[in-house]
């Protein structure tokens, strides 16, 4: 055991803070975010991609492909690997936060509070890292101008919102470096917060299925996922087969008592990186039955799995998602994460951005039966998911969901980060708010080239095909 002492922490006072975050603008002038041109040597997209499956389970490429096929935004959202080698040949700040990593606007939406009420905030940390803070601003931007374009909106409509979700995020920035360290700390976004203060910028009718959506996820547990997602079968419940999306272990043609074994060991490790308290709640639960399921976008082919457990009667179920994972596509660019495993990494990266995690939130790591060590984090399953129907959204409603995006990624950025700094070289203006929609053009298009490289790719056979019709 080491007996080294701890470097001591440095507390600059806020005017050195701002010293610092105004003196990288000499670096990285505010106006340089708004230009995009690829390097010279810029990796192939399509082998970034392939890249990233060779560890994937084979059978499930095709499914990975049609998903990120379907639309130029579909790409987007399973391709953060190309847009983390692009943005790390650009200058940063120098101003590090806890990355998302992937923050584009469906990674955004609500989901039950340990208190029981549904708050808005980010919902997929899989790429979660320390980062410029500049990066997750404008993989977020990027993905209102592609939604905008995807709904079909005027583009001067559409750069209104993409400006208006970075000035949502620049303004919520200067407003958190104002703010106490605790009463940042206990900040959030609840469901009736958002009412209150957007609902007079929305249509009645929009109001309306908002709150219907709502009612909605209030009504997503873990008693609605029994019923959707089991069968009973000789008195017990049972996972619902649906191949190749949900296939029980018991179907995967595998020695299923040695994986089941493995995945009820894996589940005993995971249970020791909980609080002693929620380990003693989760003592009191059972595991009834396994299965693999695809999940996601960019996710699908990872090894992915869900757990039915019961506790007190077959009325108190719980799911628990087992979930892969790999390194990080900012790693690579940003530097590691410190942690010993990936599956730590995504759990405490959820904990510093988000405003309240679930509480069953926890890691484990293993050699499976397969003979390869593969790292998990696990969570639950179904807690009151409230996901962005964006591909609906009018106008005024993705401008709404474009500041409650930027509100909270400013957050989760204000917490990790030194918010005094961020918001000294963002300013009052809105000169950084105008380069990254300038930016947010730029790679749209870049996106809509690698998507159609990615489209020969699968047609000529050098990616795994799309799945028979």
């Amino acid at each position: 055991m080491s007996d080294a002492t701890p470097s001591p922490i440095v507390h600059l006072d806020v005017d050195a803070r701002a010293a610092r975050g105004r003196g990288a603008r000499q670096n990285v002038p505010r106006s340089a975010h708004a230009t995009w041109f690829p390097a010279t040597d810029r990796p192939d997209p399509v082998e970034l991609i392939a890249g990233q499956e060779i560890s994937r389970v084979p059978e499930l490429l095709p499914i990975r492909h049609e998903r990120m096929l379907a639309t130029p935004f579909t790409f987007y959202r399973g391709a953060a690997i190309l847009m983390s080698a692009d943005l790390a040949t650009q200058p940063d700040t120098g101003l590090r936060v806890q990355a998302c990593g992937d923050a584009h606007l469906a990674n955004f939406g609500g989901f039950m509070a340990p208190d029981r009420r549904i708050v808005f905030d980010m919902n997929d940390f899989d790429e979660t890292n320390p980062g410029p803070f500049e990066w997750d601003v404008k993989r977020l931007v990027t993905s209102f101008e592609l939604a905008s374009r995807e709904n079909g909106l005027d583009p001067k409509v559409g750069r209104k919102i993409v400006v208006n979700t970075a000035r949502a995020y620049r303004e919520a920035m200067i407003d958190f470096a104002g703010t106490g360290n605790l009463a940042l700390w206990y900040d959030r976004l609840d469901v009736e917060q958002v009412i209150a203060r957007w609902a007079s910028q929305v249509s009645p009718a929009v109001l309306a299925r908002f709150q219907r959506n709502v009612g909605k996820a209030q009504a997503k547990n873990s008693l609605k996922a029994l019923d959707k997602l089991t069968e009973v079968v000789d008195g017990e419940h049972r996972i619902k087969s649906d191949p190749p999306l949900v296939v029980p272990a018991r179907e995967l043609g595998t020695d299923t008592a040695a994986l089941v074994s493995w995945l009820h060991e894996r589940f005993r490790v995971y249970r020791h990186s909980l609080q002693p308290d929620r380990r003693h709640l989760l003592e009191g639960y059972r595991i009834v039955d396994v299965a693999r399921k695809v999940v996601g976008v960019g996710s699908v082919g990872t090894r992915c799995w869900i757990i039915l457990l019961l506790g007190r009667d077959e009325q108190d179920p719980l799911f628990i998602q087992v979930k892969e994972a790999n390194e990080s596509v900012l790693e690579p660019y940003a530097g590691h994460s410190g942690y010993a495993s990936h599956g730590q990494r995504v759990v405490e990266g959820q904990r510093l951005l988000q405003s309240a995690s679930d509480i069953l939130l926890g890691w484990t790591k293993a050699v499976g039966i397969d003979g390869v060590e593969r790292e998990f984090y696990l969570r639950q399953l179904w807690d009151g998911k409230l996901s962005p129907a964006y591909e609906t959204m009018e106008p005024e409603q993705l401008r709404v969901f474009g500041e409650l995006c930027g509100i909270t990624l400013a957050r989760g950025h204000a917490r990790s980060g030194d918010r005094v700094a961020i918001a000294a070289y963002l300013g009052t203006g809105d000169t950084f708010d105008q380069a990254v929609a300038n930016f947010a053009v730029a790679y749209a298009e870049q996106n809509n080239r690698d998507y159609e490289a990615m489209t020969e790719a699968v047609r000529s056979g050098r990616l795994a095909p799309l799945p028979a019709t």
